[in-house]
């Protein structure tokens, strides 16, 4: 198996993983190991375009509302002549 070590982690953040890891009886790398698998089981979300996106973005906000012009006739080509 691999190893790995992970360097500048916030002191408060250690402590928060080693609280949670004795609550769970085990160890910190014991945790930190099925905080990492956990994390990767659910998978990626597949990505959303961009229109989806904004979507979703303004759904949660209550939406936007926008009237459209009323649509014209197309006008004729111009003769531009010889």
């Amino acid at each position: 198996m691999a190893s790995m070590t992970i360097r500048n982690i916030d002191e408060t953040l250690k402590q928060r993983l080693r609280l949670r890891a004795a609550t769970h009886g085990r160890s910190m790398e014991d945790e930190a190991r099925d905080i990492l698998r956990s994390a990767l089981a659910a998978g990626e979300k597949p990505a959303r375009n961009l229109a989806e996106t904004v979507r979703v973005r303004l759904t949660n906000v209550g939406g936007v509302h926008l009237e459209l012009p009323a649509r014209e006739p197309i006008r004729d080509v111009p003769d531009l002549g010889p």
